[in-house]
């Protein structure tokens, strides 16, 4: 039985990755939880699961639950506990599904012990990915995606040779505002914004999606988790969300992995890597396909990409800043402050202002992070709506 170690157990992934769990007929133990402020979801996780060790973001909490808990769990709090659970002898998996860079600690923890990371934070990948995979490389650790489109690429690349890789291409639905005329999007609010119409994810990730940001992030991951050149990874619009990626070799060949727009999916194959578990989930009819559209996204309506491709090509620092600009920047649309179009003007602000630095420790991105969310507060403030 594999023990599994899940941080961010409430959010979305984690609620998916439970329910992989869950349908797996006893293959895995959850030897430890870690979520944020839903105490409630925690707590029924912990009932059903019975883990060892869980994790709250607030010492409150973990007294609280503490105090009135009789099973054989015991509760910690803070970052320092998330590194605790991270290295537990015995635990083979460390999923990392916790929003923002407050993954990237634990993270290199388990790495340095030799673990599996199953990586589903694209802040820690994008800000610090080269630092990772070294990291992964020295000590005997491994990183899974479990973003679907990494996976699938994952996926396709298996048995193959770099060497003989022209391209990979990665997929994106386009989001809400496909099809709104650039005119509006200036007005778009964030109900709208969160409104994915193929997948259910949480706010951050879907507004990620509504402006693209979210597949240029995947850019800069896909060129860290399979060293890649920028020039190799393109994207390409697929409304249908059943391709989510392609790799092109270099003998005109092209392989694809398809599946429905289910996070289970992806997880599961992280979980069970190196091997493959029966479906236990929907699977894809290809007699009920009406046809597989592609077309190359706007870049000059969806500035996004465009932004990540030119942090990548700059390198060091620049990915971090970046993310934390964009974190910043949507948060004050999701509160109202900022319009929607103004999250990428913050963000390119930001960038013109920032002078890369070399990302060769944990201390040189974090003090860039730092620096970024201080900077793209006061654009925020500038281009705050009257």
């Amino acid at each position: 039985m594999k023990q599994i170690a899940l941080l961010g157990s409430t959010g979305s992934i984690g609620v998916n990755t439970l329910d992989v769990i869950r349908s797996a007929s006893g293959a895995f133990e959850v030897a430890a939880l870690a979520a944020g402020r839903n105490v409630r979801a925690l707590e029924e996780q912990v009932r059903e699961f019975q883990p060892r060790w869980v994790v709250t973001e607030r010492a409150a909490d973990a007294r609280r639950l503490s105090g009135r808990w009789k099973g054989k769990s015991k509760f910690l709090s803070g970052p320092e506990a998330l590194i605790k659970i991270a290295v537990l002898d015995g635990v083979e998996t460390v999923v990392v599904a916790i929003p923002g860079l407050a993954g990237l600690s634990p993270t290199f923890a388990a790495l340095r012990r030799g673990k599996v990371v199953a990586l589903a934070s694209k802040e820690v990948i994008v800000s610090a990915g080269d630092l990772l995979t070294e990291s992964a490389r020295r000590h005997g650790g491994r990183l899974l995606p479990v973003d679907s489109e990494h996976s699938a690429v994952f996926q396709c690349l298996r048995g193959e040779k770099r060497k003989d890789v022209k391209r990979v291409i990665l997929t994106a639905s386009g989001g809400p505002f496909l099809k709104t005329p650039a005119s509006r999007l200036r007005r778009v609010t964030p109900t709208q914004a969160l409104a994915h119409p193929r997948w259910k994810m949480g706010p951050k990730v879907s507004l990620d999606s509504a402006t693209l940001m979210n597949k240029g992030l995947e850019v800069l991951e896909a060129r860290c988790l399979f060293n890649l050149k920028l020039e190799q990874i393109e994207v390409l619009i697929h409304p249908q969300s059943l391709v989510h990626a392609l790799v092109e070799l270099r003998d005109g060949s092209v392989l694809a992995q398809l599946s429905r727009p289910d996070m289970r999916l992806p997880i599961q194959y992280a979980l069970y890597y190196p091997s493959r578990a029966a479906a236990a989930f929907s699977r894809l009819d290809l007699g009920q396909l009406n046809g597989l559209a592609f077309y190359p996204p706007d870049q000059e309506r969806f500035p996004a990409l465009r932004l990540a491709y030119e942090a990548g090509r700059r390198g060091g620092t620049m990915p971090a800043v970046l993310n934390a600009a964009n974190e910043v920047a949507g948060r004050a649309f999701l509160e109202g402050r900022i319009g929607f179009t103004a999250i990428c003007e913050v963000v390119e602000s930001v960038m013109k202002d920032h002078a890369p630095a070399a990302a060769t420790d944990l201390e040189a991105i974090m003090a860039a992070d730092s620096w970024a969310r201080r900077r793209a507060g006061k654009y925020c403030r500038r281009k705050a709506k009257i």
